[in-house]
């Protein structure tokens, strides 16, 4: 009833409720899985395949968040050896500014170059003007040097929402979230991410790793090695969708 006091047991299931969409943030919001995506992609669609056909492959998505960082050579070295392309997900400041011959290695060696913001702030708790500018000088920094600008985003802490969705559409962003993570922010131990990767690995999945921290990369050879042997193609975000084209604001999340 109006004005009365809500019992104990309701207040908590609504502090509940409130933690878990703030822990999900934006999770509740309308994804579309990448496998989706690929299987409503019209006739005419113009996506681009990867080393395979997706929609008959068993494809998985590598992607990297945070980088460049001194250890990204190291990973690409890894990365050709293996003939494996990656989404790199790129912050600005103090990562793409410090290390503009890596993003351009990066995008030379055929692994798709996207934004991760400019200081990796939440995109959720800032006002539409610094959410813009946490993706534009991410973009244009970019640009500089690759003469392209990235057509993938993913918000920090996979925080997003409507606002952030609608500046995504307006500078040409498509937001990727993930299946698959090691939590290697919490672990410099490289068999344990290797497990937590190979526990987690689906067909059209996206798994996201940090190429910033010591434990991530020396697990890489492992991961790549195990996932192959157990079938999986590695191909980029968008060749994961393709013959669908990633579409701009949309949230994808296998």
């Amino acid at each position: 009833m109006p004005g009365k006091m809500p019992l104990p047991g309701m207040r908590l299931a609504a502090v509940l409720v409130t933690a878990l969409t703030l822990t999900l943030s934006g999770c509740s919001m309308e994804t579309t899985a990448p496998g989706s995506a690929r299987g409503e992609a019209a006739a005419d669609a113009k996506g681009e395949f990867g080393p395979v056909d997706c929609r008959k492959a068993k494809c998985i998505a590598l992607t990297f968040d945070a980088g460049p960082g001194e250890d990204t050579p190291e990973l690409l070295d890894i990365l050709k050896e293996k003939k494996v392309h990656a989404t790199f997900f790129l912050l600005g400041k103090h990562h793409v500014v410090k290390h503009p011959d890596v993003v351009q290695r990066i995008e030379d060696e055929g692994h798709e170059v996207a934004n991760h913001t400019w200081t990796h702030k939440v995109l959720t708790d800032q006002k539409p003007d610094e959410i813009r500018a946490e993706l534009e000088k991410t973009q244009l920094a970019i640009e500089k040097i690759t003469g392209k600008k990235p057509r993938l985003m993913r918000p920090p802490q996979g925080r997003t929402d409507d606002t952030v969705s609608e500046i995504s559409k307006d500078l040409g962003l498509s937001q990727v979230l993930w299946s698959a993570t090691a939590k290697d922010y919490s672990t410099n131990d490289s068999a344990l991410i290797k497990k937590r990767i190979l526990d987690q690995a689906s067909k059209d999945g996206v798994i996201l790793l940090h190429d910033i921290y010591k434990g991530t990369v020396p697990a890489v050879p492992g991961i790549v090695d195990a996932l192959q042997k157990d079938g999986y193609t590695f191909v980029t975000v968008p060749e994961l969708m393709a013959p669908a084209e990633p579409q701009p604001g949309t949230i994808y999340r296998p």
